[in-house]
């Protein structure tokens, strides 16, 4: 009988702890209102252009985003206030290679792979982002590739 009482909350508590990391969700909502989101290729990888038409700046952060098998973080261009772009490395750029490793030094790694927390397509990414000091995911759809 002890041994069974011990079992259920062995149970009881192995339940609390998952249901407690399984607790992301896509919001349904947009955190922002976006323009059509697409990707080029360039000599370091892919780069993710999200242009947002109205986001409330003050209570949303757009922090980061998977996408084709990585995360990368966003980061608000300089050029385009309204402009987040993610870079994913694809290690295709040019890599010194040399006997001395001083001249190796500025080669960069190729990104690692990072699954994302939900299932997506090729042409859609999960975008984490915070509201209200609560970290969200929102799933973006139709992403298009543009030269």
């Amino acid at each position: 009988m002890k041994n069974v009482i011990h079992l259920m909350a062995g149970i009881f508590i192995l339940t609390v702890f998952a249901s407690c990391g399984s607790n992301k969700d896509l919001q349904e909502r947009a955190p922002a209102q976006f323009n059509e989101v697409f990707y080029t290729y360039n000599s370091d990888g892919i780069q993710l252009n999200i242009p947002v038409a109205v986001i409330q700046d003050e209570r949303i952060t757009m922090d980061a985003v998977y996408f084709h098998g990585m995360k990368s973080p966003l980061k608000k261009s300089e050029e385009k206030p309204n402009l987040y772009v993610a870079n994913f490395r694809m290690g295709s750029g040019d890599m010194v290679m040399d006997e001395d490793p001083k001249k190796e030094y500025g080669n960069k790694p190729p990104q690692l792979p990072e699954e994302s927390p939900f299932s997506i397509d090729e042409d859609e990414a999960i975008l984490v982002f915070t509201q209200n000091d609560k970290m969200r995911y929102y799933k973006l759809t139709g992403i298009v590739e543009k030269e």
